[in-house]
């Protein structure tokens, strides 16, 4: 589906992008365009890979008209780009606003005025019963993008399609390189809760699940990974373990807008979810504005659900942990 075509990623410098970026260059694609603000990003990237496949255009997904004429000739977009460090949307969320939920909007506007094929947008977990601004703006992120899903026709050319992930393991301001650099510095590793849970998927699995919505996605899907999970506290003393430090462990409290666990999927969505063997797909819910029909008949499924959560999923014991952190190409260099 990908020969000769042309994909978009924004935010392609971050390393979800660069991720997806770099398992597409290996395909028939004929181009993929990084879209992104940040110009030494690009560079570096321009001068790693030399290759006649990327172009590279400077722009912010809050600009109308840069999303717009970047998306001239595009087949396909991965929406990567976003505001999604916690504590920064907590300070500053009308930020988040812009880039989240407004960028998102004019990244789906862009792509159904330039007739692109399908768009995928990428959520997280912190968008189910979302706590915190980053959560909160996802969340209506993926509301935008399911809603200008249903004002399309089945038969529309452009497929909008989003997909949720817990926690990407070694990504950029992930949790990892900071007890991977704590370790090997001999420094106290900082937990915030020992008990708290988080899923745990690499950035290599993360891509697969792109993939499959690019293939298998219709109008309004929802898709997310199961994947499984570990407490922090787990987590640091495996990385413990692989640096063979002798760092301690010192608890320090969660931070503002930190949630114990993580949350996939709710049970509302689970009642509708397709279980898809190593994925969920969640349909679109395409009711209109007129609720008489559901007022007096509910759902009996909701009550004998329960969410998809880091709590319920498989744990991962330490010596688990150990062996999905040997498989990382980011944590190679650490050991």
């Amino acid at each position: 589906m990908f020969k000769g075509k042309t994909l978009l990623i924004t935010g392609g410098t971050g390393s979800f992008g660069k991720t997806v970026l770099n398992r597409f260059l290996d395909s028939d694609v004929s181009q993929i365009i990084v879209f992104s603000r940040d110009e030494k990003k690009q560079e570096d990237l321009r001068i790693k890979y030399a290759n006649d496949k990327l172009k590279f255009i400077i722009g912010d997904v809050r600009d109308k008209s840069a999303i717009h004429n970047a998306m001239r000739g595009v087949d396909y977009v991965f929406h990567a780009a976003a505001l999604k460090q916690v504590p920064s949307c907590e300070f500053y969320p009308i930020e988040a606003v812009k880039t989240n939920i407004m960028g998102t909007e004019n990244v789906l506007n862009a792509a159904i005025e330039n007739d692109v094929k399908k768009v995928i947008v990428l959520s997280t977990d912190k968008a189910v019963y979302p706590i915190n601004a980053m959560g909160i703006s996802k969340a209506m992120a993926e509301k935008v993008a399911i809603a200008k899903s249903r004002t399309l026709h089945t038969n529309s050319d452009t497929v909008i399609c989003c997909t949720r992930y817990g926690n990407v393991m070694a990504s950029r301001g992930s949790v990892i390189p900071l007890f991977m650099d704590q370790a090997i510095n001999s420094e106290p590793l900082t937990v915030t809760d020992p008990n708290m849970t988080r899923f745990l998927m690499s950035l290599e699995d993360s891509v697969d699940l792109v993939l499959h919505a690019f293939k298998e996605g219709t109008q309004g899907d929802l898709f997310v990974q199961k994947s499984p999970a570990s407490t922090v506290q787990d987590l640091a003393l495996a990385i413990c373990e692989l640096t063979n430090s002798s760092s301690d462990v010192k608890i320090i409290g969660a931070r503002h807008g930190e949630k114990l666990f993580e949350s996939l999927v709710s049970r509302e969505e689970m009642a509708k979810a397709l279980d898809m063997e190593r994925y969920y797909r969640i349909p679109a819910d395409n009711r209109d504005l007129n609720y008489s029909v559901y007022e007096k008949d509910g759902n009996q499924d909701v009550n004998l659900l329960d969410d998809y959560t880091s709590h319920n999923t498989y744990r991962l014991n330490i010596n688990e942990i150990k062996q999905l952190l040997k498989s990382l190409p980011e944590v190679k260099d650490y050991i």
